[in-house]
């Protein structure tokens, strides 16, 4: 088992543990050795569809083989010099002001990254009718509190054999005015309380909740549980909200992944808030770590509604970049154990004579498609972070960084003037002078430490509105 399939295996061995498995989401009721055979499946008929054979395999995070294992050696790190120019556009033109970026360079970015990475959201994806099942006075930390559990019931009608549910949860003060804040994190929520994602032998020390710290702010926490409506894993893409507009049947190549389905669950409660002046739909922020900071990412770049992002310890298909070879690798992502986050096209790019230098874009222009919006790319330790390359998520922000220049003058910038921003800052050294940040934090694989400074951010750059 991979390191980044880690969490995954913890949550599916906690679920089993208490007999729910994916059931009390609506998923089938099934035993680990019925899961992978569906994954294993619907992965070789993708495979079969784009006329694949076989993939190269991905590396083991576990092996100290250098013939098998992940790579940490900065001097091997960087096999592909050329990145893509995020202000080139695919014809070769210079993009020279905001009106070519947003008008030409972006959108063409947009459509790349749909058609090979992350997949089209189909448009037959039914409605969603938005249920309070339950509200609540509680307290977070010492912050008196109104607890609302939500429901964003799918409209199934067209295909009544798939249930489809969003699970979602939202606490903000009680003496809170109408129209406040919202931050909304990608998470979990069992028996009507927020879990906390496992996180492994290499998490940091306890700090305050997340939850705490926005609510002694005056807004909104939300917590959105991404498996209540489509699993993490193949065996489910079948199911959920991919299997509802599919009508039960396999993916096309280009048809969403999970990570674009998650995201498109956070769109569905900007909706929700939009409808409630108790909420400020326009001050919306998302956060998640790990494969949810792919998620938050991947939201905020299709859905310009949302502020802000926190994309936390995101590593390749989030804050990484796929040219590097480091820890994870393209062939992790394209295996049966991963694929799914992704739309089909992507796996063509572990197969000979394919390879990242292939790709039109790089994470980098991802990143930079949210421009002007904040964006904090959060890092933690190396014996936390190795794997999801924290070298190579400064390289994404730093390279993401002109165009932030260009449209907002909110690249890159030393939280004093002679922190330098094009080498790797080191821990605790803060670049989070610009709409554009980045800052690799004392921690383990977690937003935790980073969480204060994202929220800052936020508050200076969206809440008051400032240059």
């Amino acid at each position: 088992m991979k390191i980044h399939s880690l969490l995954s295996a913890a949550l599916l061995a906690l679920l089993l543990s208490q007999g729910e498995a994916s059931a009390q989401f609506g998923f089938p009721r099934m035993n680990r050795d019925s899961l992978d055979a569906l994954t294993n499946a619907d992965h070789a008929n993708m495979m079969k569809q784009l006329g694949i054979s076989g993939l190269r395999p991905g590396r083991d995070g576990y092996s100290t083989d250098p013939a098998i294992g992940a790579n940490y050696d900065e001097q091997i790190a960087n096999p592909y010099l050329n990145y893509p120019d995020p202000l080139v556009t695919f014809d070769g033109r210079k993009v020279k002001n905001s009106k070519m970026w947003f008008n030409v360079r972006r959108p063409e970015l947009i459509k790349v990254f749909e058609d090979e990475f992350y997949g089209h959201i189909p448009a037959n994806v039914p409605g969603v009718k938005w249920q309070v099942v339950s509200e609540e006075k509680k307290m977070v930390g010492t912050t008196p509190c109104i607890s609302r559990q939500l429901a964003g019931v799918v409209d199934n009608s067209s295909y009544p054999q798939i249930d489809v549910t969003i699970q979602a949860e939202i606490v903000w003060p009680e003496n809170a005015p109408k129209n406040i804040p919202v931050i909304m994190e990608f998470g979990f929520i069992m028996g009507n309380m927020p879990m906390r994602m496992p996180m492994g032998p290499n998490a940091g020390p306890q700090r305050k909740p997340w939850t705490e710290q926005v609510v002694e702010r005056g807004w909104a926490a939300c917590t959105i549980n991404p498996t209540s409506f489509q699993a993490d894993g193949g065996h489910g893409l079948r199911q959920g909200i991919i299997g509802l507009c599919n009508k039960g049947e396999y993916r096309k190549p280009t048809d969403w992944g999970t990570l674009r389905a998650w995201g498109w669950g956070a769109s569905k409660l900007v909706d929700y808030f939009e409808s409630e002046p108790q909420f400020d739909a326009a001050k919306v922020a998302v956060e998640g770590n790990s494969r949810y900071g792919k998620t938050a990412l991947v939201a905020a770049v299709f859905d310009d509604r949302i502020a802000a992002c926190f994309p936390s310890s995101a590593g390749k298909g989030g804050t990484a970049p796929w040219r590097r070879f480091c820890g994870e690798t393209v062939e992790n992502i394209a295996s049966s154990g991963e694929y799914h986050w992704m739309c089909g096209n992507f796996i063509k790019y572990a197969i000979d004579p394919y390879s990242a230098a292939d790709m039109p874009v790089d994470q980098h222009e991802l990143v930079a498609i949210c421009a002007p919006r904040p964006v904090l790319v959060s890092t933690g330790l190396f014996s936390a972070d190795k794997w999801q390359d924290l070298i190579g998520m400064h390289m994404t922000a730093r390279m993401a960084s002109p165009v932030y220049d260009l449209v907002c003058d909110g690249g890159l910038r030393g939280d004093t003037p002679e922190i330098r921003t094009d080498i790797f800052p080191g821990v605790n050294v803060g670049l989070t002078g610009g709409r554009l940040a980045f800052r690799n934090h004392d921690g383990g694989h977690e937003p935790g430490p980073n969480w204060p400074y994202f929220l800052d951010m936020f508050e200076k750059y969206v809440v008051k509105g400032q240059k």
